[in-house]
């Protein structure tokens, strides 16, 4: 069954496409409700569900309690900033050969893997230094 198009759920992917920090579901209720003043956070909530579970965006659990969203569904991996939080993209080549390793003394079938990195961003570092 075809998903019936809704213009809200378009503006929400749209503006996560824009993003590249990575935004929680309030930040986007607060960015969205700019163009669609009567827009729920229900309904945002709802709708980045939907495109997560759909796979058309990502939701990443980085440990902070909340739910972050990222429009960029290839793979790759990020940082967390342990002085801001904020969830940075790394540039750097696919891993997934860890899965093998995982697997030598393991009796089960692996099928994938989430690596989040964790340390202080460069801004941060920056900060300290001064």
């Amino acid at each position: 069954m075809a998903l019936k198009y809704s213009r809200q759920r378009q503006v929400i992917k749209d503006f996560l496409m824009s993003r590249k920090d990575h935004p929680t579901a309030d930040v986007v209720y607060m960015n969205v409700r700019q163009e669609y003043p009567n827009i729920s956070l229900g309904t945002v909530y709802r709708n980045l569900t939907l495109l997560a579970d759909m796979g058309e965006i990502q939701r990443l659990r980085v440990g902070d309690g909340v739910d972050h969203f990222d429009a960029d569904i290839s793979i790759h991996y990020h940082f967390i900033c342990s002085e801001c939080g904020s969830v940075i993209d790394l540039q750097m080549d696919n891993i997934d050969s860890i899965i093998d390793i995982a697997g030598m003394n393991f009796d089960g079938e692996i099928h994938g893997h989430v690596t989040y990195f964790y340390g202080i961003c460069g801004n941060c570092r920056h900060k300290s230094l001064s």
